[in-house]
């Protein structure tokens, strides 16, 4: 056991306990439209989704998009901080019907180079206030990397039983994957 004074280190969660799998989405050939997790558990304390991706737009970077619950309203806001190693830029944006919730690669990005990403779902059950995410992701760029960090806001105090990821333009690529996982707290 790790001793530091004052702290008791076997009060903190197992790291190698912490995370359940919950379900994976794998895109099939042909691409999807939507990966989407349906009838979500309320056993968890926060929800996390590991992903890697590729869109079929003809773009080097396409965005990624998350809905809760199927919710289409103008429920939603979002900041990104983006850096490529030579510049930084934020952007923001509220009442929108869907969040940024990172970058997958498109079409024309460098060959078989998928964008990835760790989403973040916080309090996902808590019905006493609205719901944020928190994206950490990156991307090739046919060279040059960008990496975003995002932090959304679903206005809505639901629990969250239901998770849609898109592209925000084309399609969802063959062998784009997310796994969703359950934080026990």
């Amino acid at each position: 056991m790790l001793i530091i004074p004052g702290i008791i280190a076997s009060s903190y969660p197992r790291v190698s306990n912490s995370y359940e799998s919950i379900a994976t989405v794998t895109v099939g050939a042909g691409g999807s439209s939507s990966a989407d997790f349906t009838s979500i558990s309320n056993a968890y304390k926060q929800l996390q989704i590991r992903y890697i991706g590729r869109g079929t737009a003809a773009l080097d970077e396409v965005a990624l998009r998350i809905r809760f619950n199927s919710d289409t309203g103008s429920n939603y806001a979002r900041h990104i901080l983006e850096g490529n190693g030579a510049s930084a830029s934020a952007f923001a944006a509220s009442s929108g019907n869907l969040m940024a919730c990172g970058s997958v690669s498109g079409s024309t990005a460098t060959a078989s180079a998928f964008g990835a990403g760790i989403i973040d779902i916080l309090d996902y059950t808590n019905t006493n206030k609205n719901k944020t995410i928190r994206v950490l992701d990156g991307i090739d760029r046919n060279g040059g990397g960008v990496i975003d960090f995002t932090s959304g806001l679903w206005i809505n105090t639901n629990a969250i039983t239901s998770i849609s990821l898109f592209a925000d333009s084309g399609n969802l690529a063959q062998y784009s994957s997310f796994a969703l996982y359950g934080v026990k707290g």
